[in-house]
């Protein structure tokens, strides 16, 4: 039976590369479209997970998973024996960037390897891990064509970028429209049928090196953007304006403008990672990508922003930032998710931590980190520790934060992600924000305006 007439009956075999944040949703839509699945990882206690049917993903419930299980459309392994005897892979591993920010392809080309031993005529692969445009055609396509088996005739290979957004209860896998670009039309044909099986709206494009350029697009567009309202926080500290109140009234145009907030920093896997890749590929072609590279110094400066405000703060109560406590609210990167890659709060953390502040933290998603002094235990979040603290920073604004309560039971504050909005008036002392001036700094921001 042809490919296409698998997919189409969904009795093809799948097997998913990779079982973290990207693999294990995509592995789940597959089995409950009612292909057999198998998932392939390195990590022996991510496939024992699997295999009793425990999830580790926040985005996959445990009762969802588990069933799938049982009933034996979905599986894990350690095996890469079993791509001999699939019809179609996708490939969902890491693509971190270097010390010196370049690409690191490593984990891509494991997974090609292990393909390759077991690439057989008819056989699809797909690449959704982030990476450099070219990467499917210069790099995978190398490694898997020969002679013998010719990509667009005897195997297929594609790109299909991963768009998960963890803790979106609005936009999942199934209802994200997947963009499907591939090596030659027949190649982009199959990957097309084979995502339309499982994904609600399939968008195909021209070529795989268009698709891996529509992810980086994304991302970079985001990356830009936050930079952009990021300095507007820092230009409003100046001003004695709300940057807040600024933005919000800015969206109220019905055209030509989109919001954007800012707050301590990027983080999660993408956007302060991907634009680099885009970035590195241009520089051998002699082509400065300036916008990149602005955007990437706003926003990691944020964080150096964020200590700025706490040491000002705890200057005006006349402490200083060596001795003082600091309870740290929030080190996953967004709300309301266990994530903590590329956490702005962490490198907050670390920065007090190096001018000899006594950092604690507590955050509901984040039982305990590694950090740069050993180990970290999130405290429990009391009256009490909120009273000793000599500075609370919110860094994460999780929904079950009860943002009055922390703001009467502490001395100071101070608010990255605007989460204390409508209690200035009350606590206005107490109170500093990221992208507004505090209540002691605003006279200074008058008098600077004025004589402007």
């Amino acid at each position: 039976m042809q490919l296409s007439e698998k997919l189409k009956a969904r009795n093809a075999r799948l097997a998913v590369i990779g079982l973290g944040y990207v693999g294990l949703p995509l592995t789940v839509e597959m089995a409950e479209a009612g292909f057999e699945v198998i998932g392939l990882d390195v990590d022996k206690r991510k496939v024992d997970e699997v295999n009793a049917g425990r999830s580790y993903i926040a985005d996959v419930p445990t009762s969802v998973l588990e069933p799938l299980v049982r009933s034996g459309k979905l599986r894990a392994t350690t095996d890469d024996s079993i791509l001999a005897d699939v019809d179609a892979v996708s490939i969902c591993v890491p693509t971190p960037l270097s010390k010196t920010k370049d690409p690191d392809v490593t984990y891509i080309l494991d997974a090609v390897a292990k393909i390759k031993k077991h690439l057989h005529p008819g056989q699809l692969i797909v690449l959704e891990s982030t990476t450099y445009p070219g990467t499917t055609d210069e790099l995978i396509r190398t490694e898997l064509e020969t002679a013998k088996l010719q990509v667009g005739r005897e195997f297929f290979l594609a790109f299909s970028p991963e768009r998960i957004d963890p803790g979106n209860k609005t936009h999942g896998t199934r209802n994200t429209p997947k963009v499907v670009g591939g090596i030659t039309p027949r190649c982009t044909e199959l990957a097309a049928l084979l995502y339309s099986q499982f994904i609600d709206n399939v968008v195909s494009v021209s070529s795989a090196r268009t698709a891996e350029m529509v992810k980086l697009l994304e991302n970079t567009f985001r990356s830009v953007n936050i930079a952009l309202v990021n300095e507007l926080a820092a230009m409003s500290d100046v001003l004695g304006v709300d940057a807040y109140e600024v933005i919000d009234a800015a969206a109220t145009k019905p055209f030509g403008f989109m919001p954007f907030y800012p707050g301590p920093g990027l983080g999660g896997h993408c956007i302060p990672i991907d634009p680099h890749y885009l970035a590195w590929k241009l520089k051998a072609h002699d082509f400065t990508a300036r916008f990149i590279a602005l955007a990437s110094e706003v926003n990691q400066h944020m964080p150096m922003h964020v200590v700025d405000k706490i040491t000002a703060g705890l200057n005006h109560q006349g402490r200083s930032v060596k001795g003082s406590r600091i309870l740290a609210l929030g080190v996953a990167y967004k709300k309301d998710v266990h994530d903590m890659r590329e956490s702005p709060a962490l490198t907050v953390i670390e920065k007090l931590e190096q001018r000899g502040a006594r950092v604690s933290y507590h955050d509901p998603f984040v039982p305990e980190f590694a950090g740069e002094h050993g180990s970290m235990a999130s405290v429990p979040l009391t009256e009490e520790a909120l009273r000793l603290a000599d500075c609370v920073v919110i860094l994460t604004d999780h929904t079950s934060f009860d943002i009055p309560n922390i703001v009467a039971n502490s001395r100071l504050v101070v608010d990255t992600r605007n989460s204390t909005r409508g209690l200035e008036v009350q606590y206005g002392d107490r109170i500093i924000k990221v992208g507004a001036p505090a209540s002691f700094e605003k006279a200074g921001a008058q008098r600077l305006a004025e004589s402007a």
